[in-house]
């Protein structure tokens, strides 16, 4: 008797569940916070409300941004990492918190373990720029200088670690020439000094190189990638030009906590990927040089493991390690 009692309470309990279970809401049920890892501002933060505007649109909720800076992206990352893995905390990780700074500083997150990849954002390449009155107008006239010059050229970047520094020593690898490396609290002062002069070369992203191009104050000899920019059909690749290696890019993805639901993922990854198929998304994308490019959440996934690896041989050869 005591068994069939148990029994029947046990379905009893089982009914009662079934109805709880079902009245669950669909996700999302409520706003998501999006934390992106720079202040409010510039291309990145851009980037971010553009594309939560109308990803929100599609689920029918409102993303929250949350620009949390400092740290190099460590903050914004050590909050998203904590959050609770439901969907409802979102982090835009890009080429620096996901990529190049794991290659370079000793973290106190794992950029790969402590997070859940929810889909790529997209990227625009790094362009190799010198000063307008360096007598340079393609790589091997540049490569040339160099070799003329020994130890007279100095190149700018956005910081010590940073892509733009550590695209111009995979640059200096390969051409077997040396320059005097310069870093900057940020891009823009970089920008100053070489247009007034002071450096004469430097890779930074091509949406921040776009007005200084224009204007005629700088020269663009080669872009990253495999393909050339549409902005800019006339400035070959470094990979036609027969350097190799150089498909690097300044990308921004989505990742969650890590240990989301696959359920939740998919939503997430199925409209990120229908949010950035629309032709006005875009189009106001391309004001950055961005071009989107959906993936999977294992392609997502492999492409930052595979890119952390390329930054941490880099590092490890040039002898690159910074404090966290």
């Amino acid at each position: 008797m005591k068994r069939r009692t148990i029994l029947q309470s046990a379905s009893a309990l089982l009914g009662l569940a079934a109805p709880w279970a079902r009245a669950q809401p669909a996700f999302p049920s409520h706003s998501i916070r999006y934390i992106v890892p720079v202040s409010a501002g510039g291309g990145s933060d851009m980037v971010g409300r553009t594309v939560t505007e109308r990803w929100g649109q599609l689920l029918k909720q409102t993303f929250v941004v949350d620009n949390q800076s400092g740290g190099g992206g460590t903050i914004a990352c050590m909050a998203t990492a904590r959050a609770a893995p439901d969907g409802y905390t979102l982090m835009q990780g890009y080429v620096a918190t996901h990529g190049t700074s794991p290659a370079t500083r000793k973290l106190p997150y794992d950029a790969i373990k402590d997070f859940t990849p929810v889909g790529m954002i997209g990227g625009t390449p790094n362009v190799l720029v010198v000063n307008a009155n360096l007598p340079v107008k393609n790589l091997k006239e540049f490569a040339d200088y160099l070799r003329q010059n020994p130890g007279k050229v100095s190149y700018g970047s956005a910081g010590q670690g940073s892509l733009t520094h550590l695209t111009m020593e995979l640059y200096k690898q390969q051409v077997n020439s040396f320059m005097v490396h310069i870093p900057y609290r940020g891009i823009a002062p970089a920008f100053t000094d070489l247009i007034g002069g002071q450096t004469q070369a430097m890779f930074p992203g091509l949406a921040a190189a776009v007005p200084h191009i224009r204007s005629g104050r700088v020269r663009p000899l080669a872009v990253t990638g495999l393909t050339r920019h549409a902005l800019f059909p006339d400035v070959p690749t470094l990979d036609e030009s027969g350097f190799k290696g150089f498909d690097a890019q300044q990308w921004y993805g989505v990742v969650g906590p890590a240990g989301m639901p696959p359920a939740v993922v998919k939503v997430l990854n199925d409209t990120l990927a229908t949010t950035l198929a629309l032709p006005e998304l875009r189009e106001r994308l391309s004001i950055e040089a961005l071009t989107p490019k959906a993936m999977t959440p294992d392609e997502f996934g492999a492409f930052m493991r595979a890119d952390i690896a390329r930054w941490t041989a880099l590092a490890k050869a040039k002898n690159i390690k910074l404090d966290a």
